[in-house]
């Protein structure tokens, strides 16, 4: 459902994007081209500041918005979803917050008031809140990192026993159109390879 918010801004979609018929997408977005918005996934920016204004929310191209993602922001600040990123089942997102290029945020993970590095990858159930992750950072399953955390204490890199699985491209839709895939879970439309691709998802 596209609708306005209480401002009256519209989103603003590239018609390469496709937006599951059950998400809702309202007010001050950006939405730009492949971007894919899974089922009951909600991207809503509707609060302003103390001058009555607001940032946009905005989903860089070629990313993947998964099943009941929430994305919201506190009194009008910015959120950016960078690029070639994917925002995993039933994870929130709540600005202000900026998530780089080439990220994957796992499921059921909440950030908040922080920015994510470009090619980061925060594993399942993790809790990023008022802390800047570097670029490349692996944030393993159940962490939560917050102003006081000790970054060195964390691993910089995918363990050994964990290789990182690639997702490259294959074709999601129809090209200039919102055709459904024929699948609710766009992972289907990806092939599997162990060498990084130049435009990667990875899980």
């Amino acid at each position: 459902m596209i609708r306005k918010n209480p401002s009256g801004h519209l989103p603003v979609i590239d018609e390469s994007a496709y937006i599951d018929k059950t998400a809702i997408i309202c007010g001050k977005v950006i939405i730009k081209e492949n971007v894919f918005v899974g089922p009951y996934a909600v991207i809503r920016a509707d609060e302003v500041d103390a001058n009555g204004e607001m940032e946009p929310i905005v989903i860089g191209a070629n990313s993947n918005i998964q099943d009941g993602v929430v994305i919201h922001s506190k009194s009008g600040a910015a959120v950016t979803i960078g690029e070639y990123t994917s925002i995993a089942h039933r994870s929130i997102v709540h600005g202000p917050c900026e998530v780089g290029n080439r990220v994957f945020i796992g499921f059921n993970s909440v950030l908040f008031n922080c920015h994510i590095g470009d090619g980061a990858v925060v594993r399942h159930n993790s809790v990023i809140d008022g802390c800047d992750l570097p670029p490349e950072f692996y944030v393993p399953s159940t962490t939560r990192i917050n102003q006081q955390s000790d970054l060195t204490h964390i691993p910089r890199s995918m363990p050994p026993s964990s290789p990182r699985t690639w997702l490259t491209p294959i074709s999601i839709w129809s090209k200039g159109t919102r055709r459904s895939p024929t699948s609710s879970d766009p992972f289907l439309y990806y092939q599997r390879t162990k060498r990084a691709p130049r435009r990667p998802f990875f899980i």
